[in-house]
């Protein structure tokens, strides 16, 4: 055997094989290394959770609240902050996977925020601690819940304080 013929049917095989499947993997992995982070862009988003949730409010990074908070606001979608956002129970599921699957575990998330609230999370009001109510209340602003207000980049999964800019 030459050294040729050694080497055909391994190049051949870590190039047919190996590779498809090292980029296979890749692709499955990349979404669920945006798990348990704030700063998840919607393109990384699971397109059924942007489609029914996005239509009404910004479509919040699942790493902002813990499970726990995902599955109670999942299961209570008939009386969702106030409004039936009910789902078939197909997409509710789908959804509910997704949701506890990236959703955050890190320090800040540990426990669930009152009423399943990202804006009534410790780590929320302390980011936010320095706004005076009467900024929440701006026309422009809307509410504690209006990311995209200020946080320019929030569709983005960007939240950098150095791109803040409150509206008048």
């Amino acid at each position: 055997m030459t050294h040729a013929t050694l080497t055909t049917p391994r190049t051949s095989w870590l190039h047919d094989v190996c590779l498809p499947a090292a980029l296979l993997a890749l692709a499955c992995a990349l979404p669920a290394a945006w798990a348990d982070s704030r700063q998840m862009p919607e393109s990384s988003m699971l397109p059924a959770y942007k489609q029914e949730c996005a239509g009404c409010h910004m479509a919040y990074p699942p790493g902002m609240l813990p499970a726990s908070s995902w599955s109670r606001m999942m299961k209570g979608l008939d009386q969702h902050y106030g409004t039936d956002a009910s789902l078939d129970p197909a997409m509710v599921r789908q959804i509910s996977v997704w949701l506890e699957a990236h959703a955050g575990t890190y320090k800040r998330v540990r426990e669930a925020p009152p009423q399943d609230r990202i804006t009534q999370s410790a780590w929320f009001e302390r980011k936010h601690r320095e706004i005076e109510p009467a900024v929440w209340k701006r026309a422009s602003i809307g509410s504690r819940a209006n990311c995209m207000a200020c946080h320019t980049r929030a569709d983005q999964g960007d939240f950098d304080d150095d791109r803040v800019r409150i509206p008048k």
